[in-house]
This record gives C-alpha cells, sequence and structure tokens, in this order.
C-alpha cells in the first residue's frame, strides 16, 4: 500500500512550470528490472528480470493473473518503488524518484473530499511556479477536456464514480507530463461508465499523444485501448509474449470484428496456459 502522499504522484517533486510536450518525448526504457520484497527467508520476489521499450506516443497495455509484478513494474517506472535490480530510463534519465514528467492514475481516484474537482486539480499544480489565475485556468481547461466544466465547483462526494476518475484523469493532465501510467484505472466502474471513459480516454491520447502504459486484468480493455500488449507470466512475474494490436480506431464495442475476436482468442490461451 502506497503512502496517501505519494499516491498522488503530482505532489511529488518540483519543477518551476509544469512539463511542456515535445514530440519524441516519452521514451521509456526497462533494462533486466527486477524487484524484491523482505530479505533473508521472507523474501519475495515481485518481477523477475524483466526488458521493456516504450516508444514515444504508444499506447501500451499490460495484462496477467493477479500477482505477476504489473503494478510493481508500473510503480517501478513512477519512481515509486526501487529496483533491486536493473534500471527504468524515461527519456535518457535513470528513475529514481517521482518526477513531474510521469503522471500516474490509479483505480482508488486519491481526491480530496474537502476539495471541490477544481481545487484538487488546482492543488497538484501549486508545486509549480504559477500564479494562482494560472492554476485555475490550466484546471479549468483540464476539466474542460474530461467533460466536466459543468461540475468544477462539487465536491468529491458530490460526483460519480465516472466523475471521479476524470478529475483524477484532468488532474494528472493538467502538468502535461510525457509519461502516463495508468494503473486498472476504470477497475471499480460499471460496464457502461466504463466504455465511456474508454472513449474519453482514446480522445485524449488521439489528441495529445502521449506514452501511455495501461495496467488492465481485461483482455477486452486491453484491445480497445492499446497499439500493443504485453501478457505477464504469474508472479514472480515476467513478460512472456507481446502481441501487437494493430485494429482500427475507433475500436466499438459493438463493432468486435473477425480480427478482434482472434486476438483475444490468443491473449485468453496465453492467460490460460499460465495459471
Amino acid at each position: 500500500m502506497l503512502p496517501e502522499e505519494v499516491k498522488d504522484n503530482n505532489l511529488t517533486g518540483a519543477l518551476d512550470t509544469p512539463s511542456s510536450s515535445v514530440p519524441g518525448q516519452g521514451r521509456v526504457r526497462i533494462a533486466g528490472l527486477s524487484v524484491v520484497f523482505g530479505k533473508g527467508d521472507a523474501q519475495t520476489v515481485a518481477l523477475a528480470p524483466t526488458d521493456l521499450n516504450l516508444e514515444p506516443g504508444t499506447f501500451t497495455a499490460l495484462i496477467g493473473p493477479s500477482g505477476c509484478g504489473k503494478s510493481t513494474l508500473l510503480n517501478a517506472v513512477a519512481g515509486f518503488t526501487p529496483p533491486t535490480e536493473g534500471s527504468v530510463q524515461v527519456d535518457g534519465r535513470l528513475v529514481s524518484v517521482p518526477h513531474p514528467s510521469v503522471g500516474v492514475i490509479f483505480q482508488n481516484f486519491a481526491l480530496f473530499p474537502w476539495f471541490t474537482a477544481r481545487g484538487n486539480v488546482e492543488f497538484a499544480l501549486k508545486r509549480f511556479r504559477l500564479s494562482k489565475q494560472e492554476r485555475r485556468d490550466r484546471a479549468m481547461a483540464a476539466l474542460a477536456e474530461v467533460g466536466l466544466s459543468d461540475h468544477a465547483m462539487k465536491y468529491p462526494g458530490q460526483l460519480s464514480g465516472g466523475m471521479k476518475q476524470r478529475v483524477a484523469i484532468a488532474r494528472t493532465l493538467s502538468a502535461d507530463p510525457d509519461v502516463l501510467l495508468m494503473d486498472e484505472p476504470f477497475g471499480a466502474l460499471d460496464a457502461q461508465t466504463r466504455l465511456r471513459m474508454h472513449e474519453l480516454l482514446t480522445g485524449i491520447w488521439m489528441k495529445r499523444r502521449k506514452t501511455v502504459l495501461f495496467v488492465t486484468h481485461d483482455v477486452d480493455e486491453a484491445l480497445r485501448l492499446a497499439d500493443v500488449i504485453y501478457v505477464m507470466s504469474p508472479g514472480p512475474g515476467r513478460i512472456i509474449e507481446k502481441v501487437p494490436v494493430s485494429l482500427e480506431r475507433p475500436r466499438p464495442v459493438d463493432r468486435m470484428g473477425d480480427a478482434f475476436l482472434t486476438l483475444r482468442s490468443q491473449l485468453l490461451g496465453l492467460l490460460r496456459h499460465e495459471d
């Protein structure tokens, strides 16, 4: 369990101004990365040595059984979990601590209940040397991008689960990171809301072209969103297969063609084989 102050990646680190996206930024290089928790007889290998490269602007999904190390890998890229061996680099920078160029969105929203939607986004921008008006303008622009302009002054307790996750996405986007890490962000939402969030996220990604690493248990979700899917084995996790997804976008749920179903069958077969 991550501490509350670490769960919100937007509260860690310091920069004069938010990251400004530059074409070609957002390259992630993972080399020989392994993570071991505990010592001696109490050691647990959470992630076996893993290599993974994410090219700028790509959308990558990571799937595998519970406990296979998906979240551990993501937390290492975020700078939350130090590698036991190997390394993580983002645009040539060795990752050792959280950095504003990498944004993280979790399943549990991690919103402050005493702040409004706008206040939650503004608070995430306080680490930057921005005026109060600049923070407000950025917050409102990000909320507009996720369709929440009319709900900016509502508190989290007044928002649905889907709206809360939209606020979390807006909060991360307001800092304009180059890499976006998403750890089962829609896992707590109902099926209909998840489909709407898939459409929203796809639209944002196609507009902004951030490098996305998306952790999910849901094969269909991975196929609707990603350019490439990596399948992990049970813990200690390792990547066992890379599956490119060349399906035309958008990928609505009511248009699952033969290519979609073939990829779905392939992925389910890989997961079954590793149970």
